[in-house]
Protein backbone atom coordinates (compact mmCIF):
# COMPACT_ATOMS: atom_id res chain seq x y z
CA UNK A 1 0.00 0.00 0.00
CA UNK A 2 3.18 2.09 0.70
CA UNK A 3 4.40 1.63 -2.65
CA UNK A 4 1.59 1.67 -4.95
CA UNK A 5 -0.68 4.57 -2.98
CA UNK A 6 2.27 6.39 -2.36
CA UNK A 7 1.35 7.09 1.22
CA UNK A 8 2.88 8.12 4.66
CA UNK A 9 3.08 6.03 7.41
CA UNK A 10 -0.18 7.55 9.52
CA UNK A 11 -2.21 7.25 5.94
CA UNK A 12 -0.68 3.31 5.62
CA UNK A 13 -1.46 3.15 9.25
CA UNK A 14 -5.07 4.01 8.62
CA UNK A 15 -5.72 2.27 5.49
CA UNK A 16 -4.08 -0.85 7.16
CA UNK A 17 -6.35 -0.81 9.62
CA UNK A 18 -9.59 -0.25 7.87
CA UNK A 19 -8.51 -2.63 5.78
CA UNK A 20 -8.27 -5.06 8.17
CA UNK A 21 -11.08 -5.26 10.08
CA UNK A 22 -13.39 -5.03 6.45
CA UNK A 23 -11.26 -8.18 5.69
CA UNK A 24 -12.03 -9.55 9.28
CA UNK A 25 -15.79 -9.55 9.32
CA UNK A 26 -15.97 -10.62 5.34
CA UNK A 27 -14.49 -13.97 6.90
CA UNK A 28 -16.78 -14.03 9.56
CA UNK A 29 -19.17 -14.36 6.73
CA UNK A 30 -17.42 -16.69 4.38
CA UNK A 31 -16.29 -19.17 7.11
CA UNK A 32 -19.79 -19.77 8.59
CA UNK A 33 -21.23 -21.49 6.01
CA UNK A 34 -19.71 -23.64 3.21
CA UNK A 35 -22.65 -21.55 0.85
CA UNK A 36 -21.59 -18.41 -1.20
CA UNK A 37 -22.31 -15.60 1.54
CA UNK A 38 -24.70 -13.23 0.96
CA UNK A 39 -26.13 -14.85 -2.33
CA UNK A 40 -27.03 -18.69 -1.21
CA UNK A 41 -26.82 -18.16 2.55
CA UNK A 42 -28.18 -15.03 4.04
CA UNK A 43 -26.64 -13.84 7.47
CA UNK A 44 -28.92 -13.24 10.12
CA UNK A 45 -29.75 -9.34 10.53
CA UNK A 46 -27.66 -9.35 14.20
CA UNK A 47 -24.84 -10.42 12.22
CA UNK A 48 -25.09 -8.58 9.20
CA UNK A 49 -25.68 -5.32 11.87
CA UNK A 50 -22.63 -6.39 13.67
CA UNK A 51 -20.26 -6.49 10.64
CA UNK A 52 -21.20 -3.39 9.18
CA UNK A 53 -21.40 -1.98 12.52
CA UNK A 54 -17.61 -2.98 13.06
CA UNK A 55 -16.75 -1.38 9.76
CA UNK A 56 -18.48 1.61 9.80
CA UNK A 57 -16.67 2.45 13.25
CA UNK A 58 -13.36 1.48 11.75
CA UNK A 59 -13.99 3.96 8.72
CA UNK A 60 -15.31 6.55 10.97
CA UNK A 61 -12.40 6.45 13.65
CA UNK A 62 -9.31 7.88 11.16
CA UNK A 63 -12.21 10.89 10.85
CA UNK A 64 -12.85 11.16 14.05
CA UNK A 65 -11.31 13.60 17.21
CA UNK A 66 -9.27 10.26 18.05
CA UNK A 67 -6.92 9.93 14.91
CA UNK A 68 -4.24 12.14 16.05
CA UNK A 69 -3.70 10.58 19.32
CA UNK A 70 -4.04 6.24 17.85
CA UNK A 71 -1.44 8.15 14.86
CA UNK A 72 -4.55 7.71 11.95
CA UNK A 73 -4.82 10.08 9.18
CA UNK A 74 -8.33 10.81 7.32
CA UNK A 75 -8.71 8.37 4.23
CA UNK A 76 -8.86 9.85 0.59
CA UNK A 77 -11.52 8.45 -0.97
CA UNK A 78 -9.57 6.80 -3.74
CA UNK A 79 -7.20 4.98 -0.99
CA UNK A 80 -10.81 3.61 0.62
CA UNK A 81 -11.89 2.74 -2.84
CA UNK A 82 -8.94 0.85 -2.99
CA UNK A 83 -9.27 -0.81 0.16
CA UNK A 84 -12.98 -1.89 -0.64
CA UNK A 85 -11.38 -3.07 -3.50
CA UNK A 86 -8.50 -5.15 -1.53
CA UNK A 87 -11.75 -6.39 1.05
CA UNK A 88 -13.32 -7.84 -2.34
CA UNK A 89 -10.08 -9.91 -3.58
CA UNK A 90 -9.92 -11.37 -0.18
CA UNK A 91 -13.44 -12.62 0.11
CA UNK A 92 -13.23 -13.86 -3.32
CA UNK A 93 -9.99 -15.64 -2.92
CA UNK A 94 -11.00 -17.02 0.95
CA UNK A 95 -14.48 -18.20 -1.15
CA UNK A 96 -11.91 -20.12 -3.24
CA UNK A 97 -9.81 -21.67 -1.04
CA UNK A 98 -12.87 -22.80 0.87
CA UNK A 99 -14.42 -24.68 -2.24
CA UNK A 100 -11.14 -26.41 -2.72
CA UNK A 101 -10.88 -27.07 0.70
CA UNK A 102 -14.21 -28.63 1.09
CA UNK A 103 -13.70 -30.10 -2.72
CA UNK A 104 -10.89 -32.14 -1.23
CA UNK A 105 -12.68 -33.05 1.66
CA UNK A 106 -15.77 -34.54 -0.14
CA UNK A 107 -13.68 -36.37 -2.62
CA UNK A 108 -11.36 -38.01 0.39
CA UNK A 109 -14.82 -39.07 1.69
CA UNK A 110 -16.34 -40.28 -1.11
CA UNK A 111 -13.06 -42.80 -1.30
CA UNK A 112 -14.53 -46.17 -0.08
CA UNK A 113 -11.80 -47.26 2.73
CA UNK A 114 -8.72 -49.55 1.96
CA UNK A 115 -9.80 -53.35 2.65
CA UNK A 116 -6.91 -55.24 3.73
CA UNK A 117 -7.79 -59.22 3.51
CA UNK A 118 -5.88 -61.20 6.10
CA UNK A 119 -4.81 -65.19 4.73
CA UNK A 120 -6.98 -66.25 7.83
CA UNK A 121 -10.07 -64.43 5.93
CA UNK A 122 -9.29 -65.67 2.56
CA UNK A 123 -9.15 -69.88 4.35
CA UNK A 124 -12.44 -69.22 5.74
CA UNK A 125 -13.62 -67.88 2.65
CA UNK A 126 -13.21 -71.04 0.50
CA UNK A 127 -14.11 -73.22 3.55
CA UNK A 128 -17.39 -71.64 3.36
CA UNK A 129 -18.95 -73.48 1.02
CA UNK A 130 -18.31 -76.86 2.41
CA UNK A 131 -19.50 -75.88 6.22
CA UNK A 132 -23.06 -76.02 7.21
CA UNK A 133 -24.63 -73.17 9.61
CA UNK A 134 -25.61 -74.33 12.85
CA UNK A 135 -25.13 -76.98 14.88
CA UNK A 136 -24.05 -80.61 13.28
CA UNK A 137 -26.69 -83.14 13.18
CA UNK A 138 -24.69 -86.94 14.77
CA UNK A 139 -24.96 -89.64 11.46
Amino acid sequence: MIEICHTGAPLFRSGWFVESLATQALVVFAIRTRRVPFYRSRPSRPLLASAVGVVAVGVALPLSPLAEPLGFQSLPLGLLLTLALMAVLCLVLIEGAEHAFYARADARAARPPVRHRTRRHRIQRRAGRFSQPGALRPR
